[in-house]
């Protein structure tokens, strides 16, 4: 099955990881051949090209310019014809809106993973709906729960492939990095790993950690780098809070990092403690592979990964909650021992990548299925 997916490529987060685990992990199903056809040269782009992924750029494309979407859908045009691709993944309402109708005018089967959670109203999704997909694949049962704002289609749950990562000395690298950070080896790391952006909790987190700046031997490490005006000038908050707080000796701003699952393996918590809801969270999954306990909002998501097996789920924008959570953690190595004991197990359960790519073929061998019975 030639599997064609399209996708913007401008930006790196969630989805882009996604994609880039179909390609890294594309041996593990090879019934499934996949192409990226992407409109943005970046980091997406890189490193499909890095993992020897076969990528074909469709040219940028603005919706305010209505001549660089003619464009893009003629290239895409020329590429289905060139290609003979069995089907089509549109990842989110972008490219659905823009390429769902050439897809749909080369009589392919069209398929829309909705990765985020849609209200029906944004003009985007509104465009997106005129052209109604043949299945939809959601990333958790509370992106599931939206699906119907935007089609009738039959949707189905698949929770993203997230691979293990090898860590060949656990003791070695904890050391190498903490030492690359200034960090003492008996220090208690409670970690973030994700986006600049408001509603990951980053400032609620610090404001939890403010009101635990008298207990001795935590450190807080935020991983995350500036992709974006606004979470440039969301990071400029972040270190005038930490001052405020009187905490800022003891969090380290990390910036962009492509060591993460190393950063994970040398911490201790994990703390995304969300404000809006996470529509999946791949992030949860790397920190329980790296058998950390995981602390975040009952929000969304995280709903379906986190249970008391692996962490911990607070009320959102409950700082005083969040703070006596991790305030335990910290001080007991038995409590965070017993959660790690199954985080591993349970990041494995939900995402082992040979079990949802094979699910990913079955799902999708559905549809080529049924376009050939038509």
């Amino acid at each position: 099955m030639k599997v064609l997916h399209v996708y913007a490529g401008n930006l790196f987060g969630g989805i882009e990881t996604l994609l880039v685990t179909l390609a890294k992990e594309q041996s593990l199903c090879s019934q499934m051949q996949h192409h990226f056809a992407l409109c943005f040269e970046g980091r997406l782009a890189k490193e499909l090209q890095n993992l020897g992924a076969k990528v074909h750029l469709l040219g940028k494309v603005r919706i305010s310019r209505p001549w660089t979407v003619w464009r893009a859908r003629e290239q895409l045009q020329q590429l289905l014809k060139q290609e003979g691709f069995d089907l089509v993944i549109c990842h989110s309402c972008w490219p659905q809106a823009i390429f769902g109708s050439v897809v749909r005018a080369n009589n392919l089967p069209l398929v829309f993973w909705c990765h985020d959670v849609p209200n029906g109203e944004h003009p985007l999704e509104r465009w997106a709906k005129l052209v109604p997909p043949d299945l939809v694949i959601a990333n958790s049962c509370y992106t599931q729960a939206s699906v119907p704002k935007l089609y009738s289609t039959y949707s189905d749950i698949l929770y993203y492939p997230v691979a293990c990562p090898n860590i060949d000395n656990h003791a070695s690298n904890r050391h190498a990095v903490r030492a690359e950070l200034n960090t003492p080896e008996d220090a208690i790391v409670i970690i973030q790993v994700s986006r600049l952006e408001r509603w990951k909790g980053q400032s609620m987190l610090l404001s939890a950690l403010g009101q635990l700046r008298d207990i001795p031997g935590w450190i807080c490490w935020i991983a995350g780098g500036v992709q974006r005006s606004h979470e440039a000038e969301y990071l400029e908050e972040l270190k005038v809070q930490v001052q405020e707080l009187g905490i800022a000796d003891r969090v380290l701003f990390l910036g962009q990092r492509s060591d993460v699952p190393n950063l994970l393996a040398a911490a201790d918590i994990h703390c995304q403690p969300n404000t809006g809801a996470e529509p999946f969270g791949i992030a949860f999954i790397e920190a329980l592979y790296a058998g950390l306990p995981v602390v975040t909002t009952a929000l969304g998501g995280p709903l379906d990964i986190v249970d008391d097996s692996c962490g911990r789920l607070v009320a959102a924008n409950d700082i005083d909650a969040l703070s006596q959570v991790v305030g335990t953690l910290i001080s007991s190595p038995h409590e965070r021992a017993s959660l790690a004991s199954g985080s591993k197990a349970r990041a494995e359960y939900l995402c082992n990548p040979q079990q949802q790519l094979n699910r990913l073929y079955s799902l999708l061998s559905q549809v080529v299925k049924q376009e050939v019975a038509a």
